[in-house]
């Protein structure tokens, strides 16, 4: 994956640290970048690397190829050597790649004007930054939340940030917390599946800390369910902080559409109302606009700063991608609903539809019910073949820590919650308990994955690059096999 992104930008270099650790976990950095390059040399792409003694230890060294970091830091450089690079607005600034949870990763190319502009306007009227505040965004820097949150909106605000390296587990889950007391952190942007995990948990984790200094805490990258926006709220927040609950993309650059602090009146896994000068529609089945209420694909109709100019290479792709299926918006690949109050609700990606005997169910709206069945902590379903239904509804479940309970006992209370909240049409095939869900940086699931797994096809996935934990795929392939439903499908569409 690394030497197909230097291949397509063309790089002739690339920074890389010796090595990084997740938890106990080391990750050998430069063997990766090494590999990489040796790749994008047989392509005839040469590439230099300027590397950074992280962590010490045999670091292999090529003196052709790579300069110390240090070796570099030591020259002196006078003013002038340092001067400003002056570029025009729409010069390129940095390119991303989408989560592989579609097929093929995209390059997607953010310029230097409008982005900067909004990522710096974003951040200071959505958190509400004041130069007294400290904030502290745990998102990894090379997702677009870590580019547009944790680098250039708060430097651009010249804003007191709070760095983190590693997961919020290790060594122990009280790690964020007691950072959030040591650094009076008062603003915390996370991902709701951090807070599901940390929730997971449990409360006695925090109280080794107060987190009295906390005023605002956010949620990106997906949408956040019902029972861990109140733990969130009630436990870490204590009830008396403003949940910033935000909807926007790789490709929208920066924050679309928000609660506003201290104006807008919250609700539990709603994002909320536009930001300024956002105008959304909600599409219908024929692409037409809906009004007032409504549910359906969520467009946007007028441009804005921090949108993207193009995908790498692929201009064409990038205008098919967009703005051919409904021409005259931007389509956003996800569905939400509106609600009579004008709140935008997410409904997770619109390929995310399940059509279960004609009808159409949202895969969040199907989770979302079975994370208010008793013990479970999060669930992603998909649909497999049926050969009556014609597809059906297959659910993976993790259950909250020490939470012990037989698979039959655990099927029976999950339909009933599903029955009840949505009704039977809704009602899982079968379940599966399982450790971890395949999920890119962004805490996106890869249901693509789950679909490839359940019918056993674990050797045909796709690009996997984006996965957070690769590891995660032998394990759910190795219960999926000891599952007699799955087995029974796997067999059926051989």
């Amino acid at each position: 994956a690394l030497a197909k992104r230097i291949l397509d930008g063309k790089s002739s270099l690339v920074i890389t640290a010796d090595r990084v650790f997740r938890g106990e976990k080391c990750i050998h950095l430069k063997k990766v970048v090494d590999q990489a390059i040796e790749m994008c040399t047989s392509a005839g792409n040469a590439v230099k690397v300027l590397l950074y003694e992280r962590h010490g230890q045999d670091i292999p060294f090529n003196p052709v190829q790579d300069t110390w970091y240090s070796d570099f830091a030591d020259f002196e450089f006078s003013e002038s050597d340092s001067q400003v690079e002056w570029v025009q607005a729409e010069h390129p600034l940095f390119v991303l790649y989408t989560s592989g949870s579609t097929g093929s990763p995209k390059g997607i190319l953010h310029s230097t004007g409008g982005y900067m502009v909004y990522a710096a306007f974003t951040f200071q009227r959505i958190f509400n930054y004041q130069p007294s505040d400290v904030y502290f965004c745990t998102a990894d820097l090379g997702w677009i939340t870590g580019h547009t949150y944790g680098v250039f909106g708060p430097m651009l605000n010249n804003a007191t940030c709070v760095l983190f390296e590693g997961i919020p587990l290790y060594p122990t889950p009280a790690r964020w917390w007691e950072i959030i007391d040591r650094y009076s952190v008062t603003i915390f942007y996370t991902a709701p599946t951090a807070v599901r995990a940390l929730m997971k948990e449990g409360e006695k984790w925090l109280q080794s800390s107060s987190r009295d200094s906390l005023r605002t805490l956010g949620s990106v990258g997906e949408p956040i369910n019902v029972p861990a926006w109140k733990w969130y709220n009630d436990v870490v927040g204590k009830g008396r902080c403003e949940i910033m609950d935000t909807w926007w993309q790789t490709e929208t650059g920066g924050i679309l559409i928000t609660p506003i602090p201290r104006c807008t009146e919250l609700a539990a896994g709603s994002v909320t109302l536009p930001f300024f000068g956002i105008q959304p529609a909600v599409l219908d089945i024929d692409g037409k606009e809906c009004r007032g209420e409504g549910e359906g694909p969520l467009a946007l109709k007028f441009p804005w700063p921090g949108q993207a100019r193009s995908i790498l290479g692929d201009h064409e792709r990038y205008v098919d991608t967009y703005f051919k299926p409904y021409p005259g918006y931007y389509f956003s690949g996800d569905g939400c609903r509106r609600d009579s109050q004008g709140y935008y609700w997410i409904t997770g990606r619109v390929d995310d539809v399940l059509n279960v005997s004609g009808h159409r169910l949202g895969a969040g709206e199907v989770e979302n019910a079975i994370n208010q069945t008793p013990g479970v902590m999060e669930s992603a379903v998909i649909s497999i073949p049926h050969e009556i239904k014609g597809e059906a509804i297959f659910a993976f479940t993790i259950l909250k820590k020490d939470h012990e309970i037989e698979p039959k006992e655990l099927a029976q209370r999950v339909n009933a919650k599903v029955r009840q909240i949505i009704g039977p049409i809704a009602a899982p095939e079968g379940i599966q308990i399982t450790p971890e869900l395949p999920k890119t940086r962004s805490g996106k699931i890869m249901r693509r994955i789950l679909r490839q797994i359940a019918i056993g096809r674990e050797h045909d996935l796709g690009d996997v690059s984006t996965l957070a934990d690769p590891s995660v795929v032998q394990q759910l392939a190795q219960l999926c096999r000891e599952n007699a439903a799955l087995v029974a499908v796997a067999k059926a569409v051989q």
